[in-house]
């Protein structure tokens, strides 16, 4: 398979000369040659800084270019919409994204390019499972999903992100008025601290970064769904039922009921088969390295691949899967 990948000029990935295979050559001389597609350099979409994907994605691009030798590393991005796109064009390897977001892709409706059929995104590994939740400072008098006032500002992170995207409509499905704020959340977390924004609305791997430093600076409440407005949620939206364990945070002295969406890492389509195996073996053989990335990686296993449903794998990602007894449908592979 030729590489047929774009990338931005700024980074240009020059790709090694492809070496003619001679018949008796040695295994290692193989997969030498099998190397000579692989790009020289990737990088991975992950979202702003002071969030999980940031954290995540720019620790496994290092670990996985440390691992084969070759120069990668996290971009900041709007988040999973985003990657979506940059990955369809071209313009990075590798992204990471969540299930909602991908299908919407995936059927041209990804609020980036309405109408576009995001059709050069293939699924690699399942990461984690991004829990929706809510944090206000401790003096709003901000207890519940309710207790938010109408015209409330509220944070939902970068714009397009997977929070941006469905944050909103969940609150507004259960009848919050309020005044819509974007912005990273490191940044967000500094405008709630100084009272310019009265609630952030995460939907971010677990623990959220900008939620640990905000609770080590102020007091802050972590707000819980009930039962009524979880069930609301999960009969309206692509989500299920989650529970923040009480230990994620100093703040948290019992689990806080909320919804997830699944993410997943993805790959440019056109990106080598053999590479893209590799990346997926070193990630999927490697989860106490992953853990030491970040610590929401416990589920990055293949146990979990059937969490994806939406998204075709990769072939190079499926070989692994088949050859370590994970089925997929071959509907679901590229």
């Amino acid at each position: 398979m030729s590489a047929n990948i774009r990338f931005p000029k700024s980074r240009t990935a020059t790709l090694l000369a492809t070496g003619a295979c001679l018949g008796g050559l040695v295994l290692s001389t193989a997969a030498s040659a099998d190397r000579s597609e692989w790009p020289e350099s990737f990088t991975v979409g992950t979202a702003s800084q002071g969030g999980t994907y940031f954290v995540y994605g720019s620790g496994w691009a290092n670990m996985i270019a440390d691992e084969l030798g070759i120069s990668g590393g996290g971009e900041v991005t709007g988040g999973p919409t985003q990657n979506l796109a940059l990955v369809h064009s071209g313009d990075i390897a590798f992204g990471l994204t969540t299930m909602g977001p991908a299908r919407d892709a995936l059927n041209g409706e990804s609020p980036l390019a309405p109408g576009m059929v995001m059709d050069n995104v293939c699924a690699l590994f399942p990461m984690y499972e991004t829990p929706f939740s809510i944090t206000a400072l401790s003096d709003s008098g901000i207890t519940s999903i309710s207790d938010i006032p109408d015209g409330a500002s509220i944070g939902f992170g970068p714009a397009g992100s997977t929070s941006d995207t469905y944050f909103p409509a969940i609150l507004e499905e259960l009848g919050v008025d309020f005044e819509r704020r974007n912005g990273g959340w490191s940044d967000l977390g500094g405008q709630l601290q100084d009272g310019l924004i009265d609630v952030i609305a995460f939907a971010a791997g677990i623990p959220i970064p900008a939620v640990s430093q905000l609770e080590v600076q102020t007091d802050v409440n972590i707000i819980e769904f009930t039962e009524e407005e979880q069930q609301q949620t999960i009969d309206a939206f692509p989500v299920s039922a989650f529970s923040i364990p009480a230990d994620t945070y100093q703040t948290l002295e019992d689990d806080a009921r909320a919804v997830s969406m699944w993410n997943f890492a993805i790959a440019s389509c056109d990106l080598p088969e053999d590479f893209v195996y590799e990346v997926t073996r070193l990630t999927l053989e490697n989860n106490d390295k992953m853990r030491e990335v970040h610590r929401s990686a416990a589920t990055t296993v293949p146990e979990n691949v059937d969490k994806n449903q939406v998204i075709p794998f990769h072939p190079g990602a499926a070989r692994w899967y088949e050859e370590n007894g994970y089925e997929i449908d071959e509907s679901l592979i590229k």
